[in-house]
């Protein structure tokens, strides 16, 4: 008997966890059955509506612009950070803080209707490490329009790339300035409009993943720089392995890094974000700018390239310290030339 009624208690269990593994399967990933099941799980994080239900799915599945192939296109690890040891490391940084005088850490970028994160992630760090290395005496706001349609080894622009491969174009190539979309700054201005996530906004609808744009190789009318002389380069670029990440961040600057996006992420508002819910979308490049503990649990403070009005003002917070989603096993970076001060 008691044999029967402890098979009989498994099968329950059993049966149990299944359900609540398939729980979110007859929810569409935007609908705020998914918000409230996320949310009921008392978990370390909350969603809320980033996305209106009616944004097409590929579009969202269109964001995530981190080749499968990325793993075979890493660039070789930085044998040693100089400067601050694992010892030396703070219970909390923030780039933003810690570097007031450059105002490109603290922006948050739009990759539009095009599968970009993989050069957002790395312009947006490019352009902060040249401000941090200048000692706040030159600001380059780089051009992921240049990046996307001009580097050849990245992968397929809109339709996905490697973030290594980003990096090492900016050594060996060279990347122009270029502001966002509709700023006519900088050489090079991204060509993607930001698409509309919510159905009552100005912008056009978010309906899928646009055609990568020509490589122009000029300049914008009106700016008086030539396209070659506008070129800034680094001066090497390496992969960070996880124990090393917050020394590199510390000494040079945000880097970039790429995740699998899951269904739960599209609805992230506030909290250390770690995945409980939804099937995986793709993977997914962003910029890494400091760490936190928030109520107990180790974070990671990242910028997303989604606008403002997704997650918090742009923002996240993603559980450090277990490789979560894959967090910390491709993370990418490099140095700038700049001229010494």
């Amino acid at each position: 008997m008691g044999l029967r009624l402890f098979a009989s208690l498994l099968a329950l269990c059993l049966y149990a966890s299944a359900a609540s593994i398939d729980e979110t399967k007859n929810f569409h990933p935007l609908s705020d059955d998914m918000i409230d099941y996320i949310n009921n799980l008392d978990t370390t994080w909350k969603a809320g509506r980033n996305f209106h239900e009616q944004v097409s799915m590929d579009y969202i599945r269109g964001l995530m612009g981190v080749h499968p192939d990325n793993h075979n296109n890493l660039l070789e690890e930085l044998v040693e950070v100089e400067g601050a040891a694992v010892s030396d490391v703070p219970t909390n940084f923030d780039s933003r803080e810690h570097w007031p005088n450059c105002p490109t850490i603290k922006e948050i970028r739009d990759q539009g209707s095009c599968g970009s994160c993989w050069a957002f992630g790395a312009v947006e760090a490019m352009s902060d490490r040249v401000c941090i290395h200048s000692k706040g005496n030159e600001n380059f706001h780089f051009s992921a329009e240049d990046l996307v349609s001009c580097c050849r080894l990245c992968g397929f622009g809109c339709n996905g790339g490697f973030p290594g491969m980003a990096w090492r174009h900016w050594v060996h190539n060279g990347i122009v300035s270029g502001g966002q979309y509709g700023t006519k700054q900088g050489c090079v201005p991204y060509a993607f409009e930001p698409c509309e996530h919510h159905i009552n906004g100005t912008r056009p609808a978010c309906n899928g993943v646009g055609p990568t744009p020509k490589c122009a190789k000029t300049c914008e009318g009106g700016y008086n720089v030539p396209y070659k002389q506008d070129k800034h380069y680094g001066s090497k670029a390496y992969s960070v392995k996880s124990g090393q990440v917050q020394s590199e961040i510390m000494n040079n600057g945000p880097v970039e890094g790429a995740f699998t996006v899951y269904e739960d992420f599209i609805q992230y508002k506030s909290g250390v974000y770690k995945h409980v819910a939804g099937k995986a979308l793709g993977g997914h490049a962003i910029r890494i700018l400091g760490w936190g503990v928030e109520n107990g649990t180790p974070y990671w403070l990242v910028a997303n390239s989604w606008n403002t009005d997704w997650g918090d003002n742009g923002f996240f917070k993603i559980l450090r310290g277990s490789d979560e989603c894959g967090i910390e096993s491709s993370i990418s970076a490099g140095l700038p030339k700049v001229t010494k001060h």
